[in-house]
């Protein structure tokens, strides 16, 4: 059963927000899929604060013409069964919630992704960003590099004054 306009342009709306919301878009081939499947990514999905939304591509392509980020992106790409994955939180979690869930569901292929920044992402592109730490992890790091410091001098100092405390305490029992 075909879909009205109306519904047809209600989708377009929703994914152009969605595309334009979010800095990267990822795709993926579903073909072979459950549907029980889709929902376990879907949880999944939720879960990292993804949004998963299966639409045609032809409504995908009206509504990337309508973002002028995407304007000029070739879409040509977008073919067969296709799954679009957006975040507006972390930029790099819809690549990894779509990259973890295909390493035990073969059936799911990234195809690529749309980047706010550079346009067409290939599907290598997207499983390097996936393979690159969370943004929580990047933080942490940060956080440790720049507190190094300071653990030092207190190990140094909390020794030295540890010497001392023995020293003073060795001459107290002599």
């Amino acid at each position: 059963m075909a879909i009205s306009r109306d519904k047809k342009n209600e989708l377009v709306a929703e994914v152009r927000d969605m595309l334009s919301g979010a800095s990267l878009t990822t795709f993926a081939a579903y073909q072979g899929l459950t549907v029980a499947d889709v929902q376990k990514l879907r949880a999944q999905a939720r879960e990292a604060g993804v949004v998963i939304k299966v639409v045609k591509n032809r409504l995908v392509r009206v509504a990337l013409a309508d973002i002028d980020a995407y304007k000029d992106v070739d879409a040509s790409s977008l073919t067969g069964q296709l799954l679009y994955a957006a975040s507006t939180e972390d930029e790099v979690a819809p690549a990894k919630v779509l990259h973890e869930f295909a390493k035990t569901n073969p059936a799911l292929v990234i195809t690529g992704g749309f980047s706010a920044d550079s346009g067409l992402l290939s599907a290598e592109d997207v499983i390097a960003l996936a393979a690159l730490p969370s943004k929580n992890q990047l933080i942490a790091e940060v956080v440790a590099q720049l507190l190094s410091p300071v653990h030092d001098v207190t190990n140094a100092l909390s020794g030295n004054l540890h010497g001392l405390l023995d020293g003073i305490e060795a001459k107290a029992t002599s």
